[in-house]
């Protein structure tokens, strides 16, 4: 079989081994037995679902594509049959070629499956197929679930890992950002100060929590906004402190305590507007962000008076720390959610008016992008105009593709399939929002 050191199994061993785990370990990683990990490792038991595959590239921290190129066994061998001597000889001269032939039907689909389109089906299915597992793993039973990184991470490191965490965010690439959002909160935990730890831990997890209202459930929302308020408070500093809060008003808005989620980033904003230690133009900056927040909430429970007055107290600091910083990005968070106050409390009209004065490809990420097309979408679906919501959910996939899988899309793409006869090629992309669809 040529060198034994480059069969599947060998390299899983070592793989194995390398990472300091024990058989059990890797196994309850990818959901199997010892006895199938044993068997696996001693090149007896084939691995041929790329599920499976991809898990067990995971947990070692290896390419998928370096575990397909390995030999493997050419089938399951019997493990009850009793061995004879010629044929343990014949096996043994004619191995390598008997493998090679048999593992060309697998290898081929396992390139079709990595490199061709993927089904609408195979996207529901991804999904399905928890994202967020490592997130999940690292929240319930700590780093020990995590695998080791490659090298010993540094500040430095953990500096760029933030800053590449924000934008994979920014450029909606969310499967690669919870692939690895674990292994990068679990290294910023072990370097620096008590309190420089706190602050990586806790920038981290607020990006976590803007991940998982993508694309996980309530619970992991309030789970992770949580551990990123207690890092933000240990760590002491009062942006990251006010950001978390965010968070947690997001998770008690998805919960549906709306007055609370409103109360807790006003209370926020008016605390860190108090805060001499920090800069007037990043106080100003992060209060125009928690109004905004707000702003929406109040729209989400009806009371206009309030919600305008927010999203004004809003605009008004994200202008004058535009006006000290030069950067826009404030500004163009605010009129986003001012956006989305206008839908929530039932204006479409006014949000459709406002839109067209927003120029869609001035805004600076993909997130944004499909965000704001996403919002378009849902005035369009509530003024009644089917044909303009499907071209606004269109131009949202097309800015970002994983954007789609949100359940707001999702329960939109459901409604337009009313519509299957006017609106040509909606099923296809109710199906890759993830609508199951008989």
């Amino acid at each position: 079989m040529g060198d034994i050191s480059r069969t599947f199994g060998a390299f899983v061993s070592l793989r194995r081994s390398t990472l300091g785990w024990t058989q059990i370990r890797l196994a309850g990683e990818v959901g199997r037995s010892e006895d199938w990990m044993s068997l696996v490792e001693r090149d007896m038991q084939q691995v041929k679902d790329l599920t499976l595959l991809q898990r067990l590239a995971d947990a070692l921290g290896v390419e998928l594509s370096e575990l397909i190129a390995l030999p493997q066994p050419a089938s399951e061998r019997a493990r009850s049959r009793p061995r004879k001597v010629a044929s343990a000889t014949l096996a043994s001269t004619s191995a390598a070629e008997e493998d090679d032939v048999r593992r060309r039907p697998f290898m081929a689909l396992a390139a079709a499956a990595l490199l061709a389109p993927a089904t609408a089906q195979q996207a529901a299915h991804a999904e399905a197929a928890a994202p967020l597992a490592g997130l999940e793993d690292l929240l319930l039973y700590g780093a020990g679930r995590i695998p080791s990184p490659r090298r010993e991470p540094s500040q430095a490191t953990v500096a760029a890992s933030l800053v590449t965490s924000r934008q994979e965010f920014k450029a909606a690439q969310y499967d690669l950002l919870a692939r690895a959002l674990p292994g990068r909160i679990a290294a910023a935990e072990m370097v620096g100060s008590a309190e420089e730890r706190a602050r990586n831990v806790a920038r981290l997890y607020n990006v976590a929590v803007r991940l998982c209202i993508k694309v996980g459930t309530n619970n992991l929302v309030a789970i992770t906004a949580d551990r990123a308020l207690t890092a933000a408070r240990l760590g002491g500093d009062p942006l990251i402190i006010a950001e978390a809060q965010r968070m947690v008003s997001s998770s008690w808005r998805r919960q549906g305590s709306l007055a609370r989620a409103t109360d807790i980033v006003v209370v926020a904003a008016e605390d860190l507007l108090a805060d001499a230690s920090v800069s007037e133009t990043a106080r100003l900056a992060t209060r125009g962000d928690l109004y905004a927040t707000a702003a929406y909430t109040a729209a989400k429970t009806g009371d206009r008076s309030y919600a305008h007055a927010l999203i004004r107290e809003a605009a008004d600091s994200a202008a004058v720390a535009s006006r000290s910083s030069g950067l826009l990005d404030g500004v163009q968070g605010v009129t986003l959610h001012e956006l989305s106050v206008h839908y929530e409390l039932g204006d479409a009209g006014r949000a459709i008016e406002m839109a067209a004065t927003i120029d869609p490809t001035a805004l600076p990420t993909a997130e944004r992008q499909a965000r704001f097309f996403t919002d378009v979408a849902r005035a369009f679906d509530q003024w009644g105009k089917p044909e303009q919501c499907y071209r606004a959910l269109l131009a949202a996939e097309e800015a970002a593709p994983q954007e789609v899988r949100r359940g707001a899309v999702r329960d939109l793409a459901t409604g337009l399939l009313r519509h299957d006869r006017k609106l040509p090629g909606v099923r296809d992309f109710a199906a890759r929002a993830g609508v199951q669809i008989i």
